[in-house]
């Protein structure tokens, strides 16, 4: 087939919110074709147009399955996603590009920083693995499966390290997805005006509050989101002890803790 967009869910946590984003697309781009990969036996009826297994199950467990998408042009998508605008002509970057992706926040902190081997300048920090859009062919297909291999045999946690370094030195022709294709601060909803962007797809942790803290609830908006983030902003530079007048380091000389 020729487009289409694929989940990853491994575990009965992450098939829940896998369904939250596929319900989101579904409201959102009715026509798109949605496959599902994974371990669960039991998946909503209609919601997926096919269930395929995971082939190798583990944390990031992605790494196989994106190599395996059936579609000529796939969007990969974190199941802590929320498809919000229409994706119709995202997939023609591919007519041009092989790749794309969007940048990671938090670039000035070394996590975000981080390489395998390579160090390369602050300009080129790691792109969020979270929202993939990519060709199906040979050297693509190569090199999702080369950063597969080269993540199991690193030993680190996270896959966005090993493919900053794959990105650094490949010659794949790849793109750089503004952020409303991969909104993970809603709070820039704040600072944006009317005419900055469209928000096409929230990439947020926050849709798994109730997974990482004990007795959270929830958070299926994103009107929840924005309440909780903007608590969190707020908290954040109150415990870097940056005033908002000290808020742009290039005018203040100082920044917020790493």
């Amino acid at each position: 087939m020729r487009e289409g967009v694929i989940h990853v869910a491994t575990g009965g946590d992450y098939l829940e919110l896998a369904v939250a984003s596929a319900e989101s697309l579904r409201q959102s781009n009715p026509g798109l074709t949605l496959d599902l990969f994974t371990d669960r036996d039991e998946v909503p009826e209609g919601l997926w147009d096919a269930v395929h297994p995971v082939p190798r199950v583990h944390a990031r467990a992605k790494l196989e399955c994106m190599a395996l998408s059936r579609f000529e042009r796939t969007l990969y998508l974190d199941c802590d996603t929320l498809v919000v605008g229409d994706l119709g002509d995202m997939f023609r970057l591919l007519e041009r590009f092989e790749m794309a992706l969007a940048h990671d926040v938090r670039r000035a902190s070394e996590l975000i920083r981080e390489g395998l081997e390579e160090t390369t300048p602050y300009g080129f920090p790691q792109m969020n693995s979270g929202v993939v859009l990519y060709r199906r062919s040979p050297r693509v297909l190569a090199f999702l499966k080369e950063w597969a291999r080269r993540f199991h045999a690193s030993g680190v946690a996270r896959d966005q390290v090993v493919l900053k370094d794959m990105l650094w030195r490949t010659d794949l022709r790849w793109y750089v997805l503004p952020p409303e294709y991969n909104l993970r601060r809603v709070t820039m909803l704040d600072a944006w005006e009317p005419l900055d962007a469209e928000v096409k797809i929230i990439h947020s942790h926050r849709l798994m509050d109730h997974m990482r803290n004990k007795g959270a609830p929830r958070v299926r908006s994103l009107d929840e989101m924005l309440a909780l983030e903007r608590e969190a902003l707020a908290r954040e530079w109150e415990e870097a002890g940056v005033s908002p007048q000290e808020r742009a380091p290039w005018l203040s000389g100082r920044r917020p803790a790493k």
